[in-house]
């Protein structure tokens, strides 16, 4: 098990502020709530740089705009709060979504003894009611005061909303002989395609850098982590990851630029597949390899195609070797010039379609065995060019359904 280790330049803290039950009337309270951390501030020494990803989605939340605006400055400090997504509550000036967001900065700004504009507001739950603000009033200045270095855990479990875990890990590498940590918490569960750039992720070193120079590595990361992961194709209001730099090692990135990327990457993508292994109500972790295509776009959109197809992803649920359901998803990606002859299709290590046709050797005993497994891989060859894409996704069951039915409720 991989132990959150802490960043020095950085003290956090998280509590319970009540916000994932004031927004629900009584008879839909839940008491399991009222013990459960919500609100959390992470504090940044001042030589700390920090870039950020934030979501595609044209009606994003009041915070991510937020946060975009406040990048510009310098960063001392990040306001997260689960339980309530400040979405769609209004984003133009003077709306009351955008005017609140700016006020928990201002709260958080005041306790810290920082400028309102150097907090970055994340929030993540549920979409289209106001925030509680008096959830914030009267907790910031408890929370400010709780600020510490060994809070990380409880800051990473202070975000999550469906999730059933908390998504954790850190990775160390060393320069000239000194250490370089990077330290990572995200959240995720149900409304995942992040396309950034429900997800959350934070990530902290204590490498000294520039923020165009993190900006670039955190891009990269993000491209080949969170941006290939997919539960039920929804990219969220409110995904966000950030990267925060304090210098505190001694080492500069531009010493140690590919083993930094190198770690970065494995940060991300493990933190990726966390939220792709805690999905809801998922059983199946699938990851979807497209080769071949004349394009990294091409194999892209097939891999999604297939990840997003309920007809595949109920039978992966069902552990149904049904490969009629990928073929035909193939089939109906918006690719150029997909020749059926090009394609060949593998569970695991088991063909199914070779060169368009059903493999001679297939037997429907083989693929039912690989699609019994918890892990699946399908490799996906839709031509002969070097050009290769993965997507992480999951099987679509019962409990998928119930639990997002029954989510304001």
């Amino acid at each position: 098990m991989n132990n959150l280790l802490a960043i020095s330049g950085i003290t956090c803290a998280a509590i319970n502020a009540g916000i994932k039950n004031a927004q629900k009337s009584s008879a839909n309270s839940n008491p399991k709530d009222n013990e459960k951390l919500d609100l959390s501030i992470i504090f940044f020494t001042p030589e700390t740089k920090t870039a950020a990803v934030f979501t595609q989605n044209v009606f994003c939340a009041a915070p991510v705009l937020v946060a975009k605006n406040h990048l510009n400055s310098t960063v001392r400090a990040l306001v997260v709060n689960s339980g309530n997504a400040n979405a769609g509550t209004g984003v133009a000036s003077g709306a009351k979504g955008l005017d609140n967001a700016y006020q928990v900065c201002e709260l958080v700004a005041k306790q810290l003894d920082i400028k309102a504009e150097e907090v970055l507001p994340f929030s993540t739950g549920v979409i289209g009611q106001p925030l509680p603000m008096q959830c914030f009033k009267g907790n910031i200045a408890t929370l400010a005061s709780k600020l510490s270095d060994e809070n990380l855990p409880q800051v990473a479990q202070a975000i999550l909303t469906t999730d059933l875990v908390e998504k954790t890990y850190t990775k160390q590498f060393k320069v000239n002989g000194k250490t370089v940590t990077i330290s990572g918490i995200a959240k995720g569960s149900g409304m995942i395609r992040p396309d950034m750039a429900t997800m959350l992720g934070f990530i902290f070193t204590d490498v000294e850098a520039t923020q165009p120079a993190l900006q670039a590595q955190l891009t990269i990361a993000v491209n080949q982590s969170f941006n290939r992961i997919t539960v039920d194709g929804d990219t969220s209001t409110n995904d966000a990851c950030t990267l925060s730099a304090t210098g505190a090692s001694g080492v500069k990135l531009a010493d140690c630029v590919d083993e930094f990327q190198s770690a970065l990457n494995q940060v991300s993508q493990i933190l990726a597949h966390k939220i792709i292994q805690d999905g809801e109500g998922a059983t199946k972790f699938v990851e979807i390899c497209v080769k071949g295509g004349a394009t990294n776009e091409d194999c892209l959109e097939v891999a999604y195609t297939v990840a997003h197809s309920p007809l595949v992803k109920i039978a992966l649920f069902a552990s149904d070797a049904n490969w009629g359901r990928i073929l035909a998803a193939v089939g109906r990606a918006n690719i150029a010039d997909l020749k059926v002859e090009a394609v060949s299709i593998y569970l695991g290590e088991v063909c199914l379609i070779k060169n368009g046709d059903l493999n001679a050797s297939y037997t429907e005993v083989s693929g039912s065995k690989e699609m019994e497994k918890s892990e699946i891989t399908i490799t996906i060859t839709i031509g002969n060019h070097d050009t290769l894409e993965r997507v992480w996704t999951t099987d679509l069951s019962y409990d998928y359904i119930k639990i997002n039915a029954e989510y304001r409720t």
